[in-house]
């Protein structure tokens, strides 16, 4: 399977939609039209530093998709980037579509000037994580999130 990596395009709604419901899915979120057609908004908006990439086959097939966006890094006075969401179809998985992402959101990362590149996943998504322990560093931050009443 050769995988083609591309910045989503208008014309990738579709196909975009249905790989997004997917991951909610895998991480029980509830997804719902509102949710998609401001996800869709900010990728398109010039004013907002939030990027998508996709990863089709050669025949078109949409495999897989990465957000990642433009974060300010305080401490060191420069945008860095923090990876979003990252979603492969099940039976694209162990074909080398995650490798082709992040070699595509290195190639990104590297053209905006960012030192690097930040994400967070579930403790419990293994196989994730054993890609994931072999592109990158774990650091040593743990985190949390404060519900606003």
């Amino acid at each position: 399977m050769k995988t083609i990596i591309s910045e989503l395009s208008l014309n990738d709604r579709t196909g975009w939609e249905s790989l997004y419901h997917e991951y909610a899915k895998f991480y029980q979120v509830p997804m719902d039209q509102e949710i998609l057609n401001t996800v869709w908004s900010w990728i398109f908006d010039e004013d907002n530093k939030f990027y998508a990439l996709l990863a089709k086959d050669d025949s078109g097939k949409f495999l897989g998709l990465m957000h990642y966006r433009a974060m300010p890094s305080p401490l060191r006075g420069k945008l860095v980037g923090f990876l979003d969401d990252l979603y492969i179809r099940p039976e694209a998985r162990g074909h080398g579509v995650v490798d082709a992402l992040y070699k595509a959101l290195n190639d990104s990362a590297s053209s905006k000037g960012w030192p690097f590149v930040r994400w967070i996943t579930a403790d419990n998504n293994y196989r994730g994580r054993s890609v994931y322990d072999k592109l990158s560093d774990k650091t040593q931050w743990v985190t949390y999130q404060m519900p606003i009443e």
